[in-house]
């Protein structure tokens, strides 16, 4: 079991909490973790930080591939166990496309071959026009937590050293 972390987690941990200027423990826990075998993501998601002329994106390619899998044995059969999820549940038939079509799906199908955990910072929302990815996990039987949650669970500590 791993976790996978979608890209909303990256961003916010940039502009919000866990800024490259202020705590980089977070950014190395990131980088150690992954080389332990236990913090991923996936191919779609480091495309999208890619996409942006920032620190994100040069930490993004400073990972290498090892960080930013690419789909696994079992991918696309998941992504059939998500099609067919969807079309018994009451989403809009845009959102439901939308969603097929996402990194977001992509993110919960490696998810779900895998037997891994998602960390998100989405929340779970009670309508039908956009599927959520917490609502997709719970559907499909995946794990699916906070950053914060992940945090705790495996107790990473930034801990107070030398100014830089």
């Amino acid at each position: 079991m791993a976790y996978l972390l979608d890209a909303n987690v990256f961003i916010r941990a940039k502009n919000e909490h866990f800024g490259f200027d202020f705590c980089p423990a977070f950014w190395d826990w990131l980088a150690v973790e992954n080389a332990n075998g236990l913090v991923f993501s996936i191919d779609d998601v480091g495309g999208e930080l890619r996409f942006g002329n920032d620190e994100l994106s040069e930490w993004t390619a400073r990972q290498g591939d090892g960080f930013f899998l690419p789909p696994a044995a079992g991918v696309s059969a998941a992504l059939e166990r998500i099609g067919r999820w969807l079309r018994n549940q009451d989403y809009e038939p845009a959102g439901a496309e939308d969603f097929l079509e996402s990194a977001d799906c992509s993110l919960v199908a490696h998810a779900l071959a895998g037997e891994h955990h998602v960390v998100t910072h989405e929340l779970s929302s009670p309508s039908k026009k956009r599927v959520k990815i917490p609502d997709a996990c719970a559907g499909l039987g995946v794990a699916c937590l906070t950053p914060f949650e992940m945090l705790r669970r495996e107790r990473a500590r930034f801990v107070l050293g030398p100014a830089a």
